[in-house]
């Protein structure tokens, strides 16, 4: 088969792929895989064997198809089976020869990444215990001693609890805004308390409960509730 009739059979064979994905052109199929319209382009004139392992692997995932289905569906030009270790005479067992290659390769990586997946998860964990541990060990006597001693100023807790906020600002999460704050209404940033009054845009505002934000991603907006007239001319007026 020369090279123009493989790059049409196998555009025809992607577009179909991509169709089914969901994904409308070749820029959207390189972004959403990873893989780069040069590499799509080798793929396309038949020259698959060229490809990594890894490179298909992602193209099986972005197109939502079983690597074997993936190897079926495209031309191979046959000056390159012997990159694939594979007897030009018996090309009837190459797909074949190929899939249980790949397939092997496949799950290897898949137990690698579980693997990793499992140390990134141990190693966080370690490492968040290691900043707690001073409030894992102190904690659960300083809760029983102030069950037994009502009168304790809650005050003497509040040291027990700063490796917390020092976890809290190792993952980058932020207060927004603080307690008694006030502060002028912003809906994207702020929600109003139930049954506490209505605020417009703009007007003053006391922060009840505090938000959090994340690297610039808004995970909660702060709880606050309208400045009542008196009070806004207190603070309007305070020097």
């Amino acid at each position: 088969m020369n090279q123009t009739t493989t790059y049409s059979v196998n555009h025809q064979q992607l577009s179909q792929l991509m169709q089914s994905a969901n994904i409308s052109n070749f820029e959207q199929l390189s972004e959403v895989s990873g893989v780069s319209q040069w590499q799509l382009n080798r793929l396309l004139v038949g020259l698959m064997p060229k490809l990594s392992i890894e490179t298909l692997l992602k193209l099986s995932k972005a197109l939502k198809v079983p690597l074997e289905q993936l190897l079926v569906r495209f031309e191979i030009d046959d000056s390159l089976t012997e990159d694939w270790q594979v007897d030009s005479k018996v090309s009837s067992s190459v797909t074949p020869s190929i899939a249980e290659h790949l397939q092997q390769e496949y799950q290897h990586l898949q137990q690698q990444l579980k693997q990793q997946k499992e140390t990134l998860e141990k190693e966080f964990q370690q490492s968040s215990l290691a900043v707690l541990e001073s409030w894992l060990l102190q904690w659960p006597t300083a809760a029983i001693v102030a069950q037994k001693n009502p009168q304790l100023s809650a005050v003497k807790l509040l040291p027990l609890v700063k490796p917390i906020f020092e976890l809290l600002k190792q993952w980058g999460l932020e207060m927004n805004a603080t307690v008694g704050e006030t502060i002028p209404y912003n809906p994207q940033f702020h929600q109003l308390l139930e049954g506490g009054g209505t605020a417009e845009p703009g007007d003053l505002v006391v922060v009840r409960y505090v938000g959090y934000r994340q690297g610039g991603k808004l995970l909660h907006r702060a709880k606050v509730s309208p400045v009542k007239k008196d009070e806004e001319s207190g603070l309007l007026n305070s020097p």
